[in-house]
């Protein structure tokens, strides 16, 4: 029974629907739990306060009983090391963590103000969910195989700031010595300019810190884009592979090379209008340094290099 009930409670298990069941119900759980705890802060709806506590509380109660379940299988999760250990690993795994700030803030409402705005982890139970799933697992492949780039671009965005902010303190903190009173102004400054969202709140006046101002916020537009470039080109990397996935090369008995042009008439006309007219299987494109997957729809331009598998090779 205990291994039937961790076989239920674990998350995206494929083809076994009391598992399905689970997931869908913790989903519609939290989401319950959030709604309440948003509605309860309209004054309009005071008087739904009693329902939205106990709702808050049933799903807590909920919550607490995953959690029990949990650690009372956890040297399932952990095979192989002992069942005190398999406890403590998954107590401060990301799991463990996640499920005890989603229940932990209940028990301390009236506590520490920190308590009351951890109520916001169980947004991270949601996380949890999802992460088992196709859809939220090409996100984590993308950030995942992309991670040096991204790292590398949030490094120049940090060094800009720096830079952009501590230039700005030193261009105004003589005559806005109120409003740059220290280099964090600066950098609080330089944050909403280079992400773009220019809160008001804190602006340059002198003619200096407003030139500062404009090569920042050029530089902004630019910081922005290359994550942005980096995560959207990682997507459709990932979704080529995974639209081709099912391509099977195992029937390659020869392989050749075409170089593609104007003159051979191939230049501008897609993977499968060469495919058809000249009976040929294009296997993958060479374009500069990049190497294409033939998908039908993609477009052969000129100087491309098809690798192709046909026996009525172009001579």
């Amino acid at each position: 029974m205990r291994k039937r009930i961790f076989e239920i409670i674990q998350i995206g298990q494929r083809g076994d629907l009391p598992s399905k069941a689970f997931d869908f119900f913790i989903a519609a759980n939290i989401t319950l739990n959030l709604l309440a705890m948003f509605l309860e802060t309209f004054e309009e709806l005071a008087a739904l306060n009693p329902l939205f506590t106990v709702v808050e509380t049933v799903t807590v109660i909920l919550f607490c009983i995953e959690y029990a379940l949990r650690i009372w299988t956890a040297d399932l999760l952990y095979p192989g090391v002992g069942r005190g250990r398999a406890v403590v690993k998954f107590l401060f795994s990301y799991d463990g963590i996640v499920d005890l700030l989603t229940i932990l803030p209940f028990f301390f409402l009236s506590g520490f103000i920190v308590f009351r705005m951890l109520r916001v982890a169980r947004i991270f139970h949601l996380f949890r969910l999802n992460a088992r799933y196709d859809s939220f697992n090409i996100i984590m492949k993308v950030l995942s195989e992309k991670k040096n780039q991204i790292l590398s671009s949030l490094f120049i965005i940090l060094v800009l700031m720096m830079a952009s902010g501590v230039g700005m303190y030193n261009a105004e903190h003589s005559v806005q010595p109120e409003v740059f009173s220290n280099a964090f102004s600066g950098i609080w400054w330089s944050v909403s300019t280079l992400l773009t969202v220019g809160y008001g709140d804190i602006y340059p006046i002198t003619v200096i810190g407003r030139i500062m101002a404009i090569i920042t916020a050029f530089l902004g537009v630019g910081a922005v884009a290359i994550p942005t470039g980096i995560i959207s080109a990682g997507f459709v990397e990932q979704y080529s592979r995974d639209q081709n996935a099912d391509r099977s090369f195992d029937d390659i008995k020869s392989i050749g090379e075409i170089y593609a042009s104007k003159e051979n008439g191939m230049a501008g006309l897609t993977v499968q209008e060469i495919q058809q007219r000249y009976d040929m299987k294009i296997i993958v494109l060479l374009r500069g340094e990049l190497t294409l997957i033939a998908s039908d729809t993609l477009t052969v331009m000129a100087d491309d290099i098809l690798i192709v598998n046909s026996g009525n090779l172009i001579k």
